[in-house]
């Protein structure tokens, strides 16, 4: 059964399909859909008639019957002509509903009035007219013209020879086929995705999107438009139907086009491309190119979709002003920084060599004892500004991609061990507990070993340079799959969730009234996060206020290229809170 009403539902599709496209393109919205469902009662119900006609005229001559029958058919297809050419509905379909009353009370009659079942198929002249045109007269006209046909039984009875009761169980076939013709149209009215609201009117959706919408045969030309074509195109539809749209695209897109077109014939279910049209200039129209939005969807027919794309375009091309122009300020300022910090260092050099000869009284010994810490002081502050230019350099360089990395195998305890001792006077100063451990399994790493050494002085320097007097500062190295582990461990002041944010950009620096005692340009982090990207390795940072801080870098035992990309070139920051021993919330920043 679910199979048989399936197919019935199917062919009640296809009919209305086809009906459609008897209708004048120009009728929109319920208006065309009442002009085809009349169009298809008045194409099919003939036939559905006429299926039966032999039984209902048994009795009677054959002339008659074969001439009610011919006015029937004559009568559904002049009323199909006049709506598809005029649009003439009501006219019609009063027309239509005059002439089909007394022929369907003489086929009645001729089967036998009354009593026979065949009487039940009256009932046609009320459901047809509310069906089709969806409104109370139309189902008040229907009533009175299957009261007419009732009444006309007993005058038909004069015309007609009875038909012989043994024909009457035929004539059960009769209703039972219209009923069976009348459920898949009802089936639609019963669901929730296509109840109608009663309204002689509704609103189509083409016609609330702010779009144009096209149907397109399987050759590719439009057989249907709706939507807003005045004031996106400044055409009407008529104009786009057939090859109407094709013509008004750029020709330079003509071929996306019609490829997106061909891959839907073969098989695509969507295609979506950006298409310039030529528009008319008309009051809600600007005339000219313009770019829309084009999706098409498979089916049948082709189902096409122009939405207005020019604010988009226009956004792209913003965008792309912007970032050509930001990209400009990087390069500029990157090339500021490398001309400026090179021009420093000869100089530098300079005032730091004399200094130093100055301090050693290398050229005579000073009048003063204050002269000699004076040229010790310039030595310091020249040193220190030399270490700021180096660092501007090595941020500068591996922001432009230029940093040199010279990968080769190296003792992981070697390194750990120079950076150590070159440190440990430092800690010392500030009595600080500085501990080196490397775990034995740490073995080779193959890297470039002044860029890792780098990485552990500038976290170690910064380690030693946030711990309070008494503090301690540990180095762990260990390894761990095909990665080595470096853990720089302080009992600091820790950073804050927001400052951890912000950690690792150039010339930040963490702001409290701790840290400001200390001079710093907050380069240290920005170059060993660099540093680690170029290494393919990965950092994270687990701090709280006043829990001190734990900086993991994890790089690759075969160097870069060695071993799978880590997301180190990527500033992932994620931001999660523990509870720490000293009830401090934890929080942890990976880069």
């Amino acid at each position: 059964m679910s199979v048989t009403a399936s197919s019935a539902i199917g062919l009640a599709a296809g009919l209305a399909d086809g009906c459609d496209r008897l209708v004048e393109p120009s009728v929109k919205g319920a208006e065309r859909e009442r002009q085809r469902r009349f169009i298809g009662v008045m194409l099919a119900g003939p036939f559905i008639l006429g299926s039966a006609w032999p039984a209902m005229f048994a009795a009677q001559p054959g002339a008659l019957g074969l001439g009610l029958l011919a006015a029937l058919f004559c009568t559904a297809w002049i009323a199909v002509v006049v709506v598809s050419s005029r649009g003439l509905l009501n006219g019609a379909a009063l027309g239509a509903l005059a002439i089909t009353t007394p022929i369907l009370a003489a086929a009645t009659a001729a089967a036998g009035g009354f009593w026979s079942p065949c009487i039940l198929i009256v009932g046609a002249l009320i459901f047809e007219p509310w069906w089709t045109l969806r409104s109370k007269v139309a189902g008040l006209a229907g009533l009175a013209a299957a009261g007419t046909a009732l009444a006309l039984q007993p005058a038909m009875s004069l015309f007609f020879e009875p038909i012989s009761p043994d024909f009457a169980a035929w004539h059960w076939l009769v209703p039972l086929a219209y009923a069976a013709v009348v459920a898949p149209r009802l089936a639609p009215l019963f669901s929730a995705s296509r109840t109608e609201a009663g309204a002689d009117e509704e609103r189509p959706l083409e016609d609330v999107l702010d779009a144009v919408v096209l149907r397109l045969n399987r050759a590719g030309d439009a057989v249907d438009v709706a939507g807003q074509t005045d004031r996106l195109l400044g055409v009407p539809s008529q104009m786009l139907l057939g090859n109407g749209l094709f013509d008004r695209i750029h020709v330079a897109d003509r071929v996306a086009y019609l490829t997106a077109i061909a891959d839907i014939r073969d098989g695509a279910a969507r295609r979506a491309i950006e298409l310039r049209l030529r528009t008319a200039a008309t009051d809600d129209c600007p005339g000219g190119t313009h770019a829309f939005s084009v999706v098409i969807h498979a089916g049948e027919p082709i189902l096409v979709v122009l939405s207005d794309q020019s604010e988009v375009v226009a956004l792209r091309a913003e965008l792309t002003a912007l970032r050509d122009h930001a990209a400009s300020v990087e390069l500029t300022k990157s090339r500021f920084l490398a001309a400026v910090s090179h021009e420093l260092r000869t100089p530098l050099n300079a005032i730091i060599g004399f200094s130093d000869m100055l301090a050693h009284e290398m050229v005579g010994p000073f009048a003063d004892p204050r002269q000699k810490e004076y040229a010790g002081l310039i030595r310091d502050s020249g040193a220190h500004l030399l270490s700021v230019v180096n660092s501007i350099l090595d941020v500068s360089k591996i922001e432009a991609g230029t940093y040199p990395i010279r990968p080769e195998d190296f003792a992981v305890a070697e390194a750990a061990s120079a950076c150590h001792a070159m440190l440990s006077l430092q800690a010392t100063e500030k009595s600080i507990c500085f501990e080196n451990h490397v775990a034995a399994n740490a073995g080779e790493i193959h890297c470039d070993r002044r860029a890792v050494q780098q990485i552990l002085i500038n976290l170690l320097s910064n380690a030693i340079k946030f711990t309070p007097k008494g503090g301690a500062v540990r180095l762990d190295a260990r390894r761990q799959g095909r990665s080595i582990v470096l853990e720089v461990t302080d009992s600091g002041i820790g950073i804050s969730e927001d400052d951890l944010a912000n950690l690792g950009r150039p010339f930040v620096q963490v702001q409290n009234d701790y840290t400001r005692q200390f001079d710093g340009a907050g380069l240290g982090l920005s170059i060993v996060k660099g540093l680690v990207a170029l290494h393919e390795g990965s950092m994270a940072i687990d701090s709280a206020p006043g829990a001190g801080t734990i900086v993991t870098v994890t790089l690759p035992v075969g160097g870069p290229g060695g071993a799978p990309r880590r997301p180190g070139g990527q500033d992932t920051r994620r931001l999660r809170s523990e509870q720490g021993e000293h009830g401090h919330a934890a929080f942890r920043k990976s880069a």
